[in-house]
């Protein structure tokens, strides 16, 4: 089962400071088909104003994933964390059994694009930790390159949960593809560009939920960079 969602019917929030796309219901934006999938729960495509940001607020028992595509995210929470995440970086935090924490665009004249993700653990009450890496460029391109997963394998963020994300940029002939579990779900999010999955032409933003099927096949990647997540049922 592949379904196609278009990235113009995602849900959308104009806060000025503050753009953002949801993938999922949040916030304000509530819609019953679209709840998450799997264990996969958020996924907001922002966009945050020169000097503004996030003030604190806390999370509890989630699987928070930040992966910057412009500009640059600065971090600072309760465990005493304070980072700066450039594009290129792949962080995460368990929140656990509780974490507060901030997200600033501290620059003059840039607006912080960024993907804000949320999956739901596997376990509850842990300690909040806190993790960040950063992932080449040459490391994604061309291949879907392991950036998150349960045991840190490949050198990915390490996150509580049974899923795996997946990261690649792909252009011209470039080819690759991904043995599915076709009684897990998987999750397609093309960042930009355009994208074939298997028989889904996705353009910028559009997203392909995945059900019982057993392999996905990128091709004709036109300047496109994929988030691919492997979930549980």
């Amino acid at each position: 089962m592949l379904q196609l969602r278009k990235s113009a019917d995602r849900g959308y929030a104009n806060h000025g400071w503050l753009k953002s796309f949801h993938s999922f219901s949040f916030a304000g934006y509530q819609n019953p088909q679209f709840m998450g999938w799997g264990n996969l729960r958020v996924i907001n495509e922002d966009r945050v104003a020169a000097g503004m940001g996030f003030g604190k607020h806390s999370h509890r028992n989630m699987e928070i994933i930040s992966y910057v595509l412009s500009g640059e995210l600065a971090h600072e929470d309760s465990m005493g964390n304070i980072e700066g995440i450039p594009p290129g970086d792949v962080q995460r935090m368990s929140a656990g059994s509780g974490v507060t924490h901030s997200e600033f665009n501290h620059a003059k004249d840039q607006t912080t694009h960024f993907l804000q993700i949320w999956i739901e653990p596997n376990v509850l009450e842990i300690e909040p930790s806190y993790e960040q890496k950063t992932i080449p460029l040459s490391d994604k391109q061309g291949k879907l390159r392991l950036v998150a997963s349960p045991d840190g394998a490949e050198g990915s963020v390490k996150i509580f949960a049974d899923a795996k994300i997946y990261a690649g940029l792909f252009d011209e002939q470039q080819l690759a593809q991904l043995q599915l579990d076709p009684k897990r779900k998987a999750y397609v999010h093309l960042i930009q560009g355009s994208l074939d999955i298997n028989s889904q032409t996705l353009e910028s933003g559009d997203a392909l939920l995945i059900a019982a099927e057993s392999q996905l096949a990128i091709s004709n990647g036109k300047s496109a960079e994929v988030l691919v997540f492997d979930l549980s049922a």
